[in-house]
């Protein structure tokens, strides 16, 4: 009785922390380039109270044995990057990754690598992200170009009134052996450690890497529905195991009564 205590008190703890993860979800599902975390659990240590294989008294040999687990513990809280849906928004500094990479952007010195290509400019005409995190390449929209625009391919150009280029620019994107190893900054960034890999700079459409899509924008790849179902499924299990609490202390106050 005291083991499944612990064990009921093991996955309410795992279900809270499923919840946290459904919510952060649900939360974003509105985020430009956000993808949505996936909570992985594993058993935990078992008690061994009979070893299988064990010799019985007449020479044979228990075929299974007995073992007792003892809970539940999580193991990652895992990014799914999926592709999100590309949504049209017309603006010439909205670009989307069709595919594979992420954009690079300097944050107070320091590399960070983003999905969001919800992009602006800043007072000198720089591309920045809305915090004001210039892209990289850094490109200064020149004050004479009335638009700009960018290939699938990553080439980036200004033009003035008269239609003449007046700048231009090559951007690259970036890629990871395991994307699912990056470290989540919050601000939609995301910063390199060594379970991702080294950070690995192509053109778009090359090596793997996917196209930019110009005047759109990736939105959440949350699935509201499959949040919603998880969400009951995590509240019947977070029921069920406070259920097994709840029986196993009836059975004590049993036991206990048995002095009296």
């Amino acid at each position: 009785m005291i083991r499944a205590l612990y064990s009921g008190r093991s996955g309410m703890n795992g279900q809270q922390l499923q919840l946290d993860t459904i919510s952060n979800n649900l939360a974003n599902v509105n985020t430009a380039g956000f993808k949505k975390s996936r909570t992985q659990f594993e058993d935990l240590y078992y008690q061994e109270l009979r070893a299988m294989g064990t010799e019985t008294v007449d020479g044979g040999r228990v075929p299974s044995g007995i073992q007792v687990g003892l809970g539940v513990q999580p193991t990652s809280v895992q990014k799914i990057f999926t592709q999100g849906s590309l949504t049209e928004t017309g603006n010439e500094l909205d670009w989307a990754i069709e595919g594979r990479g992420f954009f690079r952007i300097i944050r107070n010195g320091e590399e960070y690598y983003t999905r969001s290509g919800a992009f602006t400019r800043d007072q000198d005409g720089y591309i920045v992200t809305q915090n004001g995190d210039r892209l990289q390449p850094e490109f200064a929209i020149p004050e004479e170009a009335v638009s700009i625009s960018i290939d699938s391919s990553g080439r980036l150009s200004a033009k003035d009134a008269t239609q003449t280029e007046v700048a231009s620019t090559q951007i690259t994107l970036y890629d990871f052996i395991n994307p699912g190893g990056l470290r989540a900054e919050g601000a939609n960034l995301f910063k390199e450690t060594e379970a991702s890999g080294n950070a690995r700079e192509a053109n778009p459409g090359t090596d793997g890497l996917g196209l930019i899509m110009q005047r759109y924008v990736e939105v959440s790849n949350v699935d509201v529905t499959e949040e919603l179902v998880n969400l009951i499924i995590t509240q019947r299990a977070f029921e069920s195991n406070s259920k097994t609490v709840q029986t196993a202390d009836q059975l004590l106050e049993i036991a206990n009564n048995l002095v009296r």
